[in-house]
Order: C-alpha cells, then sequence, then structure tokens
C-alpha cells in the first residue's frame, strides 16, 4: 500500500501546485488577441465553460469586481502603457483557481526621415550614403524597411529587437548616381502583422538624386573677343553648367557687377573692356574672360556737305565757366556763372533747354535754373567775337551732374525657406529710382562688419531701378546675425560733403543647422530625487531647435523624473533635427542617505567570526557605529558568550545619518560546570548524580543508563538529576550526562564504583559478558556456513576419529540412514 499513499500525497501536491495556473479549457476570451495602437480602448469578453465561485479580470495589477454568478464578464483595456497586462481569472473552489491571460500587441506607427549622411562626388559619377530614419516605431520586430530606386526595390531590412516601446531605428543604403541620370529614390516603412491578417499603411518619403559636378566650359568657351561699334549695346553669355546649378558673379575691372545671371547686358560701350564671368557651386568654379573691343564709327561717305566755318579749338575760346562741374540734387536749384576778358566780344548767352538766355552783353552771363529737374540738361556757354575776317563764334560747356537718392532701399531673400548652414543663400538688395547708376555703390553689412561692395557700369542718366546680389555660405554663428544693405552715391569732389547714403531695414538671418553638444560632462553625481536628466548641465544647439530624448538601458525614459537610488547607470541622449542627430553618454551616480533594512534580532555563533549581519546600504558607503547600553563599542572580530544584549547601530555618511536598534543573541554549545569524575558507594546507601550545563540557547540535558528499579531521574531547573535508593552492586557503572543545543553537544561521564569490592565494576562484567556472547555468535555462524557447504550432509565423529577404525555413520538430509 505505501506507493498508492505515495501517489495521493503526489496528486494532492500537484493540484496544489496547480492553484493558479493557467486553464484555457475553462475560460475563452473574445477577441483571443488584440494587437491595437498606443492609446486606444478596447473591449475584451471572458466566458466560463464551468462551474465556479467567482469570476474576475486583473488589468495592471489591478483586481476588478468578482462575478458570483455571471458566466459572462467584459472589460475595458486602456492601452496607454506598454506594458499592460490583462487577466481573466475563475475561482473554481476555496483552495483552487485558475487565469487566462489576454495577448496584446500594442503598436506605434513611424515617423520617417530620410537624410543624407555624405555625398562623394567624381567626374563621371556621385555615391550618396543614404539613411532612412525610422522615428518612434514599436514593436521594431514587425517592421519592415524598404528602399525603392525609380519604383524598383533595391533594398528590404528587417529587425531583430524584441523591444516592445517606441525605438529610432536606421536603415542605412550606397547607392551610386551616374552622370546624367535621374534617380528617384524611395524609402518606405511598414509594420506588418502579417500572420494575423493585418497591414498597416505604408509611411514613405520620396527625393531625387543626380550625379553632381562643380561648374564645366568647354575649353572654346574659356574665352571669348566681341568686336563691337561705339555706343552700341551687346548682351554677353556664359555658357557655364553645372549641378548643384552655379551662380553666377561679373566683373569689370576688379569691380563687381550687380548681374547675377548667366547673361549680361552692357549698354552705350564706349570704351574697349574686358568682362569676366565664374561660375561657381560647392564643388568648384569656372571663369570666362570676354574681351570687347571698340571700333570708331564707319567711313565718311564719298559726298560731304558744305564746309561750316571753322571755330577756334575749346582751349583758345575766351570763355571761364565757374564753376566747371556742379552735382546738384534732383529738385534743387543751379547756376553757373560765363565770363570772357576778349575784348572784340560782341556778345554772349547760354543755350539750354531750362536756365537759356538771350544775347547778351560781355563780360558775364548766368545760367540759372530755381529746380533743375531736366536729367538731359546740358548747358552750353557761346560768345561771339568780332575779328578781320567777320563775326566768329565758340562755346563751352560746364559738366552737370543731377543726382537722385532711392526712394527705397530693401533686402530680401531670393530663394524661399532659411538659411542652411552649408548651403550657399542669397540675398537681394533693391534700389529702387536711383541715378545716376555709375556713381552708385552698394555695400552688404553683417552686423557691423562689411562683407561685399559692388558698384554699377550704366551709363544712363536717368533713374534706374537696381539690386545687387550677396551670396553667403551660412555658419551656425551667423544665425541672428542681421544683414543690411547700404546704397552710396560717390559724386566727386564737387558732391556734397556728406555722401547720401539709403540704408536698408536690417534682414535678421535663420540659419538652420544639425544638433551638435556645446558642454557634456561623462560623468555626473548627484543626490537622490534632486537630479532629473533634463536638469543635468548639458548644452546642445541646433536650428530648428533639437529635441532630447534620453536613454537609460535601452528604453527611452521620462527626463523630467526625479532619479532615485536604483536609477545609478549608464545614461544616453539622442538630440536630432531635421538635419541630422548627435548622440551622448552620461555616466550617472545617485548618492543617498543611509538606510537599515535589518531585523531587531539576531543570532550569532560565539568564535565562529564577525558575523555582522546588519550592515546599513548608503552611497558613499556609510561608517557604522556600535552602541550597548548607551556607549561606544567597537564591533568585535569574534563574539563571546556575554556579548548578547541590546545594540544601537548608527551609520553615517556625507547625506545624514540612521539608526537602527538591535538585539544580538550570541549563541554557543553546552558547558559543563564540572568535569569527568568517579565516585564511591556503599552497598545500601542513597546516591544522588547531578549534571547541570550552560548554553545559548539552554541545552537539553538527559542521561545515559540502564533502568533499574531503585534509580530515578528527576529536573530541577536546569538540573538532570539521578537518585539511586538502597544501592547494590548493580547500580555500579559508568552514568554519562549529554547536553545538546542547536550549536553543538557536550559529554560528561560519573563512574560509580562499590566501596570495599574486589570484583570488577559491573560496566567490566557486562562488557565482558556482552563481549562473550559476540564471541559465541561468530562461532556458530562459522558452523553454520560450513555445514551449508556440505550441500545438507552432516559428519558425527568421535573425537579420536583419525586414530579409530570405527566406521562413520552418515545421516540424510531426510533422516534415513
Amino acid at each position: 500500500m505505501l506507493p498508492l499513499r505515495m501517489l495521493g500525497i503526489g496528486l494532492l501536491m500537484l493540484s496544489l501546485c496547480d492553484a493558479d495556473t493557467a486553464c484555457p479549457e475553462k475560460l475563452s476570451l473574445d477577441p483571443p488577441e488584440i494587437i491595437e495602437e498606443y492609446g486606444t480602448e478596447v473591449f475584451v469578453n471572458c466566458t466560463s465553460t464551468v462551474e465556479h465561485d467567482g469570476m474576475y479580470w486583473i488589468v495592471r495589477n489591478k483586481s476588478f469586481h468578482i462575478e458570483l454568478e455571471e458566466n459572462f464578464i467584459s472589460q475595458s483595456v486602456l492601452l496607454s502603457d506598454w506594458d499592460v497586462t490583462a487577466e481573466c481569472k475563475i475561482m473554481l473552489n476555496e483552495s483552487h483557481e485558475c487565469s487566462k491571460e489576454l495577448e496584446m500587441t500594442i503598436y506605434k506607427n513611424p515617423e520617417v526621415i530620410h537624410s543624407i549622411k555624405r555625398v562623394r562626388p567624381t567626374p563621371k559619377e556621385t555615391q550618396y550614403d543614404l539613411d532612412c530614419d525610422t522615428i518612434n516605431v514599436a514593436p521594431v520586430q514587425n517592421l519592415t524597411v524598404k528602399w525603392y530606386k525609380n519604383d524598383e526595390l533595391l533594398d528590404t531590412n528587417f529587425f531583430k529587437d524584441k523591444t516592445k516601446t517606441p525605438v529610432n531605428v536606421s536603415s542605412p543604403l550606397l547607392i551610386t548616381v551616374n552622370r546624367g541620370e535621374e534617380v528617384q529614390m524611395r524609402c518606405e516603412a511598414q509594420l506588418n502583422f502579417v500572420t494575423h491578417g493585418l497591414q498597416l499603411p505604408v509611411i514613405s518619403q520620396t527625393f531625387n538624386l543626380s550625379a553632381q559636378y562643380p561648374p564645366e566650359l568647354n575649353p572654346e568657351e574659356e574665352t571669348e573677343s566681341i568686336f563691337v561699334l561705339q555706343d552700341d549695346d551687346i548682351t554677353l553669355n556664359c555658357p557655364a553648367e553645372g549641378n548643384p546649378p552655379p551662380v553666377f558673379r561679373w566683373t569689370y575691372d576688379g569691380m563687381t557687377m550687380a548681374e547675377s545671371s548667366n547673361t549680361l547686358k552692357v549698354t552705350h560701350i564706349n570704351a574697349s573692356a574686358t568682362y569676366t564671368c565664374t561660375a561657381s557651386n560647392y564643388l568648384g568654379n569656372t571663369t570666362k574672360q570676354i574681351h570687347i573691343h571698340v571700333k570708331q564709327g564707319e567711313a565718311a561717305p564719298a559726298t560731304l556737305p558744305p564746309a561750316e566755318p571753322a571755330t577756334p579749338e575749346a582751349e583758345d575760346c575766351p570763355l571761364m565757366v565757374t564753376p566747371s562741374e556742379i552735382v546738384v540734387r534732383f529738385g534743387d536749384p543751379a547756376s553757373v556763372n560765363c565770363s570772357t576778358s576778349a575784348t572784340n566780344a560782341v556778345g554772349m548767352g547760354w543755350e539750354s533747354p531750362v536756365g537759356g538766355t538771350g544775347f547778351e552783353h560781355p563780360p558775364v552771363v548766368t545760367w540759372m535754373v530755381e529746380k533743375l529737374e531736366d536729367w538731359t540738361a546740358a548747358p552750353l556757354c557761346y560768345i561771339t567775337l568780332d575779328t578781320t575776317t567777320g563775326a566768329e563764334q565758340c562755346d563751352k560747356s560746364p559738366t552737370v551732374t543731377l543726382y537722385k537718392t532711392p526712394d527705397t532701399v530693401s533686402v530680401s531673400a531670393v530663394q524661399s525657406g532659411p538659411m542652411v548652414e552649408g548651403t550657399n543663400f542669397h540675398l537681394k538688395c533693391d534700389i529702387s529710382n536711383v541715378a545716376p547708376v555709375q556713381k552708385l555703390k552698394v555695400k552688404w553689412y553683417r552686423d557691423n562688419e562689411t562683407v561685399s561692395g559692388e558698384m554699377f557700369l550704366d551709363t544712363n542718366k536717368t533713374p534706374q531701378n537696381v539690386f545687387s546680389t550677396h551670396i553667403i555660405t551660412p555658419e551656425r554663428d551667423y544665425d541672428g546675425s542681421q544683414y543690411r544693405c547700404e546704397a552710396e552715391l560717390h559724386l566727386g569732389p564737387n558732391g556734397p560733403d556728406v555722401i547720401p547714403t539709403e540704408i536698408s531695414e536690417p534682414y535678421t538671418a535663420i540659419v538652420h543647422y544639425k544638433p551638435f553638444i556645446k558642454a557634456c560632462p561623462s560623468s555626473y553625481t548627484a543626490v537622490e530625487d534632486q537630479l532629473s536628466m533634463d536638469m543635468l548641465p548639458c548644452s546642445a544647439g541646433g536650428n530648428p531647435p533639437p529635441t532630447v530624448q534620453w536613454y537609460h538601458q535601452g528604453k527611452l525614459i521620462n527626463s523630467s523624473e526625479p532619479l532615485t537610488r536604483f536609477d545609478t547607470g549608464k545614461y544616453t541622449a539622442e538630440i536630432r533635427n531635421i538635419l541630422g542627430s548627435v548622440s551622448t553618454s552620461v555616466e550617472i551616480t545617485i548618492e543617498y542617505k543611509p538606510f537599515f533594512e535589518c531585523m531587531d534580532h539576531y543570532k550569532i555563533e560565539m568564535n565562529v567570526g564577525s558575523q555582522t549581519k546588519c550592515e546599513p546600504k548608503g552611497n558613499p558607503a556609510p561608517t557604522i557605529t556600535w552602541f550597548k547600553d548607551g556607549k561606544l563599542v567597537n564591533s568585535p572580530l569574534r563574539w563571546t558568550n556575554h556579548d548578547s544584549g541590546n545594540y544601537s547601530l548608527k551609520a553615517a555618511n556625507k547625506h545624514g545619518t540612521a539608526e537602527h536598534a538591535v538585539y544580538l543573541d550570541v549563541l554557543y554549545a553546552p558547558q559543563f560546570k564540572e568535569g569527568n569524575s568517579t565516585k564511591e558507594m556503599s552497598l545500601g546507601e542513597n546516591v544522588t548524580l547531578e549534571c547541570s550545563a550552560e548554553g545559548n540557547p539552554a541545552p537539553f540535558i538527559h542521561w545515559n543508563l540502564s533502568s533499574a528499579a531503585n534509580l530515578k531521574e528527576t529536573t530541577v531547573g536546569r538540573q538532570k538529576i539521578i537518585t539511586i535508593t538502597r544501592a547494590t552492586s548493580t547500580n555500579a557503572g559508568v552514568y554519562i550526562c549529554v547536553a545538546t543545543n542547536e550549536v553543538g553537544t557536550v559529554t560528561r561521564s560519573v563512574t560509580l564504583v562499590m566501596k570495599g569490592s574486589n570484583a570488577a565494576p559491573m560496566a567490566v562484567i557486562w562488557g565482558l559478558l556482552i563481549a562473550g556472547i559476540i564471541l559465541f555468535t561468530l562461532i556458530a555462524m562459522v558452523l553454520l556456513h560450513n555445514h551449508q557447504k556440505k550441500h545438507g550432509e552432516y559428519s558425527f565423529l568421535p573425537a579420536n576419529t583419525k586414530d579409530s577404525n570405527v566406521p562413520m555413520t552418515t545421516l540424510s538430509e531426510g533422516g534415513k540412514a
């Protein structure tokens, strides 16, 4: 029956172990599994197929109402926790309960940001290092990222990470684009739950790539000579090509011209000159020189009109124009005196569309205009002289410069969007209604620093609208800088003492640049609950302002949550904006004041070494001080039986102190107060044997002895006492006292001998008797063994068989002779 009893016990133990296990045959969930987006709310039904004592749900370790009579219960689950669990439980009886857990997959659809890490252009092709950054996706093991080139699948990436919470992953690709090739690249990210019949929408990004190369010109186009007639107009062409499209800059005799396209219109050419066009992008530049040769007018026709009377050369004309050059602001008054010292002057005057005079008497005539507004005004002073050959005329003209400051000067961006670090950006300065343009100089400033200047060659005297372009290769330090342009009219020594200047409103630069870390310690120590990761003295820059996410042990954390003693470790920050990302790691050490996690009572064995089981915790490691009965004591290397008692422990570090009271119970093996002894007794005497021992815990004491009618064992306190009444010789012997506790066992013996007896002590007699019995038993066993070897035949011979002729009698096993 023993095996059946053991089987029953095993079945009972199995039923007890199954008191809270899965029970798929007793419960059914609808739906049995969910795949839903983070933050949504789902409803689940639980149905029991058996009778029960109650059904209930546990969600996030929180138990809900127990239904006693229902076989169907519903529960809503909010998927706002990546580790949320939901479990339906059924109570089958008072001791047996089982459950079924809802299988849940919580997902977060990704955000895709593609980036180009590096471009390697060569004369024939360009290599691109592409990244398809998939941001904030979960679970990543269900993510598939595909690269397409011109709608043809190029590469597929899968991920093995089993992390449930959202992560950022990158799918790199190296692509080569040949010269003249246009490539459309697309990366697609998709969460797939194909085995469950669910595919989420594709998140896609598309961008175009082409081979990049510096501006180029055919060798025969690098220089050009053009012949034109004086005062002709001409358009110059600079046919350089490159990728990115080049920016053009024209110069003439070292001066930068306003035009920034690949063509330049030059009007009223009156002198030979060389124009230079420079086409540039970030990969390089090329230059073209155009030489313009001016030819004088056509040859005189064959038939000439009658010659007019020759007039004296201007140098010989006896006129003095004062001043010889005037600079007048548009609308201001103007006047010039014309005088002569000739004695044969008949008359003199001014010819002009405005301010002209009639024929007046010498020696002085004045040209005067109250408001000079005629851009073509070119006053001419003439004189008539009486000579021997008749009346002669000559004339002289002053140089008149009529100027007008711009109506408006403004700065604007040529392209839309912000500046991007390292990428050329064009600003345009528009100057409206200014004259004369050839006297105009535009200066560009960044903050208070002059960064460029430009002159204009247009010979028109009337007001014109012109513009100047400034090319910037932004740096991150330029962010917030103010650009302005100033339009100055340099009118020469006869102009105003103060150069007429109009200044634009400033243009504030917004420079986008990828994140960078200004300062962040590699390690940092703080006090518990006084630091969160967003308080760390780390400084990061970037524009647009980057997002900062902190990770600990691969998991995204709440950076504003204070850190506790359990949060010591390595933390990694990912700083990211649309232009790129950077990361840094910090080793965080959290210090905290001491505390005890000790019991109030400890047992310690004597002489086993220092067993201070109550150790304080803290960071830095605290020092500990022991007090007993209010007095400072040293924690001993070995405890003695005198060290039991109440102790007060005080732990301290730089962040505080902690105290704890503890009772130390020093355990030690039993110790007898007396050693082994021999005691005499007289026949008929009453004898008392006492045995007592000390120990911790208090030992259990007993005597090892043979029972006798006149022997009695009693307990008095912690003593075991043997009383022998009217002793006899049989009471003589060795009496052994045994003391035992959990630490050890010790013995003590008392030998009783009968007074005046020469006989051996009873113990000796009994020992001899037992030895004889053992010897007899061994002899019997040997004889029995020999008998069995003879297979049941036994021989009985006289003692002197060897010398006798008496025949041997054999008895068979059956007793027959």
